[in-house]
């Protein structure tokens, strides 16, 4: 079996396509320190796929516990990163611990991929590397503006980093611009597990319906928008996670056009901030306590994907709906109730 690395394959994002890789062939390790995460989501994946995934605890930004990694495991052929601090209001008020974090570790996993010879990197990148575009939806070719947030600079740098990394070692690379994440596994089993109050829009609207935050915000409503909140383009999870692995395998393929290749990953569709709450409204029956705050330092206005290119070349196709991104997550928020009060007989509150 062709044995993959996922760095932060606790978190969101990374749990689901390991989950993904597994059900398509593929031996999978994670490597974690669980700094903003938990084995919990892997434990999930065990229950579903039968498979016990090994995680090293290991922060990336230590070189030494990195490569030990890699000389434990020299069968590793591919590498797809997510580990990365990414709340965008946290790297605005802390801008040099996301610049650290999020590109020494990058930096010290390349430095492995070139000494063991790694044949394959997949790079969780973002659509903050468009800023506040001129024109969307957004393609692959539309130049990118100012980040908003330090964090969408470090996503910027991340991409630099890696094309002359790729180019000046022959080195096959995909780059996966992706847009907002959301919903859990039909499952209910994986899901979105935040270990703080929520930065983003959905945890924070099933939340809110679950009672474990009070109010739930809509970072301004004066926008250029049709309603005033922000456009965001929300993608399954599941959708994300499959195309994962249909880029590692494009890789495998020696289907990739150049050292560095790289995709919009999203619906195609831009949803405004309110649209989304009277979306979960609709699907699960639940009011929303909502209240209109100031705009949040480093949100883009309005944005999402032309994905032309991964539908195309990756043979991607997007399932699920936004009713589904909403319905999945409200169930696992409900799961995650159930399973709080079996083990403390008691509702969890966050303010």
């Amino acid at each position: 079996m062709k044995k993959i690395l996922v760095t932060g394959g606790c978190g969101y994002i990374g749990s689901h396509t390991i989950l993904d890789l597994i059900e398509n062939g593929f031996e999978v390790i994670s490597v974690d320190n669980n700094s903003r995460s938990s084995t919990r989501l892997l434990e999930g994946i065990e229950k579903i796929s039968g498979k016990k995934v090994k995680n090293y605890k290991v922060d990336l930004c230590n070189f030494d516990d990195t490569h030990a990694i890699f000389q434990e495991n020299a069968d590793i052929i591919g590498i797809i990163h997510f580990a990365a601090f990414k709340s965008v209001g946290e790297s605005v008020e802390k801008p040099l611990l996301y610049f650290e974090n999020n590109l020494v570790s990058l930096i010290n996993l390349l430095k492995c991929v070139e000494e063991f010879e790694i044949s394959y990197f997949v790079f969780s990148s973002s659509c903050t590397i468009y800023g506040n575009p001129d024109k969307i939806p957004v393609t692959e070719n539309t130049p990118p503006k100012p980040a908003e947030s330090p964090y969408g600079y470090t996503k910027q740098m991340g991409e630099q980093i890696i094309n002359e990394f790729a180019r000046a070692n022959r080195i096959k690379c995909i780059l996966l611009r992706y847009f907002n994440p959301a919903g859990a596994h039909t499952s209910s089993l994986l899901g979105e597990y935040p270990i703080e109050k929520p930065q983003n829009l959905v945890p924070a609207i099933t939340q809110t319906a679950i009672g474990k935050i009070q109010t739930l915000e809509v970072f301004g409503d004066d926008y250029p928008t049709r309603d005033g909140s922000c456009v965001r383009d929300f993608i399954h999870v599941c959708d994300l996670a499959h195309a994962h692995t249909l880029a590692l395998q494009y890789l495998l393929d020696n289907r990739n056009q150049g050292y560095c290749d790289v995709f919009n990953l999203g619906t195609g569709s831009g949803i405004t901030v309110l649209e989304a709450i009277r979306a979960f409204e609709n699907i699960t029956g639940v009011k929303l306590n909502y209240i209109i705050a100031p705009r949040r330092p480093g949100d883009v206005i309005a944005i999402y994907a032309n994905n032309d290119k991964a539908r195309q070349l990756l043979k991607w196709n997007p399932k699920f709906s936004l009713d589904d991104i909403m319905l999945t997550a409200w169930k696992w928020e409900q799961k995650l109730k159930a399973d709080e009060k079996l083990f403390t007989g008691r509702d969890f509150q966050m303010n």
